[in-house]
């Protein structure tokens, strides 16, 4: 009886991994997704649960909680979004750089939870788009880190080369031809028009 290996053979195929740097750089992506932590009311106290050592949220990439929106790539709206804070939460997401997403943890930033009054943002999805929604109030460590799981798989799937501008302009610039870059002149007049290039 003979038996058929199946997988990866390092006496066989060498040190070589065969594989698309599209996926190789969607699986850097989606294991290290650095949170913004936004933690606005109770469901903040779970947020910070998931980062302890029961719960370790390390285990995904995230343990690095950046408090600068600069070096985030998860909002994570912990809580009750108030109009009075709801500029501070579209501010710092604005900051933040692409590629990003954000995760509605617990009713409150769902949909506003149990608070139907004036104050209350209803939804911070009518602010900034909300790629995943946590559902409790508030929830569990564990239920932000399924949310984290369903992050990670939204990351995986997406297409990472085709939305870097550099692979756009590079294929632009590569079907007209070289590029000569025009520095402008004293009178506003192109100095490598006036060359003749």
């Amino acid at each position: 009886m003979k038996t058929t290996e199946i997988g990866y053979n390092s006496k066989i195929e060498g040190d070589v991994v065969f594989t698309r740097v599209d996926a190789v750089l969607a699986w850097f992506r989606e294991n290290s997704l650095w949170p913004m932590p936004m933690g606005l009311a109770c469901c903040a106290i779970e947020l910070m649960a998931s980062g302890a050592s029961r719960f370790d949220i390390a285990r995904f990439g995230s343990e690095v909680m950046r408090f600068s929106p600069r070096q985030s790539d998860v909002m994570i709206v912990a809580g009750t979004v108030t109009y009075k804070m709801a500029g501070a939460v579209k501010r710092i997401y604005d900051q933040m750089a692409e590629p990003k997403w954000v995760i509605a943890m617990g009713a409150c930033a769902s949909t506003g939870g149990m608070y139907r009054s004036y104050a209350v943002l209803q939804g911070v999805d009518r602010i900034i788009p909300v790629d995943v929604y946590v559902a409790g109030c508030p929830p569990r460590p564990e239920a932000l880190l399924d949310a984290l799981m369903r992050l990670q798989k939204k990351v995986s799937r997406q297409p990472v080369l085709a939305d870097l501008t550099l692979t756009r302009a590079l294929r632009g610039r590569a079907a007209s031809g070289p590029a000569v870059p025009r520095v402008p002149g004293p009178a506003g007049a192109a100095v490598g028009a006036a060359a003749g290039v």
